[in-house]
């Protein structure tokens, strides 16, 4: 009965405040209130979502692809670790073996009558 009695004094007290900030603050700051607690509830997760979105594509660009062996690494060592081939050299080159045509778009223009 005691753990009753206590509920019961801090359901009272809460209530008690509640009824005394209403009138005061108004009830406009009660719901302007409860409706930044629930904003943020939704765009905590939107945000983490975001952050993970980013931290992903963080570590798709720092991916390896051995040209020799076909193995798979993160950007922290020069040499592949199954073949042991140069990881730097090989992606240098594919930056200088690209033609223009791969990264142009072929446009055809139309006359409008």
């Amino acid at each position: 009965m005691n753990n009753f009695s206590k509920a019961n004094k801090n359901f009272l007290t809460y209530s008690l405040i509640m009824l005394m900030v209403i009138p005061i603050f108004g009830i406009n700051f009660l719901i302007s209130f409860l409706g930044n607690i629930l904003l943020l509830l939704f765009l905590i997760p939107l945000l983490l979502v975001i952050l993970v979105f980013i931290v992903f594509n963080s570590y798709k660009s720092r991916i390896n692809t051995c040209k020799s062996c076909g193995a798979i690494s993160l950007d922290l060592s020069e040499t592949c670790m199954s073949c042991g081939a140069d990881l730097e050299n090989i992606s240098k080159r594919d930056q200088l073996e690209k033609r223009p045509s791969e990264s142009t778009i072929d446009v055809k223009a139309e006359e409008i009558k």
